[in-house]
């Protein structure tokens, strides 16, 4: 049977809006967060040093435009934030809370001045099977701009084989679920990390779940900022 060009074309385009919607559900349908219980004053910032811990990873990612990337480009130069996660997260003390802790930060940071242009934040997914860069990007929404006074990067990997140096270098553990036959799943078992870091590279702090605290994660930025102006 013959298609006309046409009916050609008009097939083409309702695949590409399924194929759409699919990308855009993943932000769409994220499951609402369950934020931990915050019962400590957290410390001014510049009132305290936090150590360094270890130097970032370097490793190849996939950037917004689909270019590869060193992931080194977006962990100096400015104070990091860093969450690797995955967009079929149904965890709600996960990657939700991830994005949802991420997105508060951003409007605090958005609303001091004094740290726009210091700034940025990256999340880099561990799936690289079901995340490309569209999904990501998908995922990110509004989110997803590399401009402002507060730039996100929503980065991915372009096979497992360049992602592992990176997950091993920020000691992230990851495990693919399988099903009662034994088929792998979309599921990944993981425990949530966030790194911050510092215009060097240098890793100075890491969240877990129990320490995703806005206020807290403010001030630890702060004073990274601090300390970068006391050394000029």
């Amino acid at each position: 049977m013959r298609v006309s060009r046409g009916t050609a074309r008009l097939c083409l385009a309702v695949l590409v809006a399924i194929c759409g919607a699919a990308q855009a559900s993943r932000g769409e349908q994220r499951p609402v967060a369950e934020r931990p219980t915050m019962d400590y004053a957290p410390p001014a910032a510049g009132s305290y040093r936090l150590n360094v811990i270890q130097p970032a990873p370097d490793g190849l990612v996939v950037a917004a435009d689909g270019r590869f990337r060193s992931l080194a480009e977006y962990t100096r130069g400015r104070v990091t934030l860093l969450s690797l996660i995955y967009t079929y997260c149904t965890e709600p003390t996960g990657c939700a809370l991830a994005y949802e802790t991420e997105v508060e930060l951003k409007s605090r940071v958005v609303a001091d001045r004094k740290l726009h242009g210091r700034v940025r934040f990256v999340s880099l997914s561990f799936d690289p099977v079901n995340d490309d860069y569209r999904s990501m990007q998908a995922y990110g929404g509004r989110n997803a701009r590399g401009d402002g006074p507060l730039p996100w990067f929503f980065l991915a990997a372009r096979n497992v084989k360049e992602l592992r140096p990176i997950l091993e270098g920020f000691d992230q553990e990851i495990e693919v679920e399988r099903d009662r036959l034994g088929r792998p799943t979309r599921t990944i078992s993981h425990m949530l990390k966030l790194f911050l870091i510092d215009r060097n590279g240098m890793v100075r702090e890491i969240y877990s779940t129990a320490f995703l605290h806005p206020e807290a994660m403010l001030n630890d930025i702060k004073t990274l900022v601090m300390e970068e102006d006391a050394q000029r």
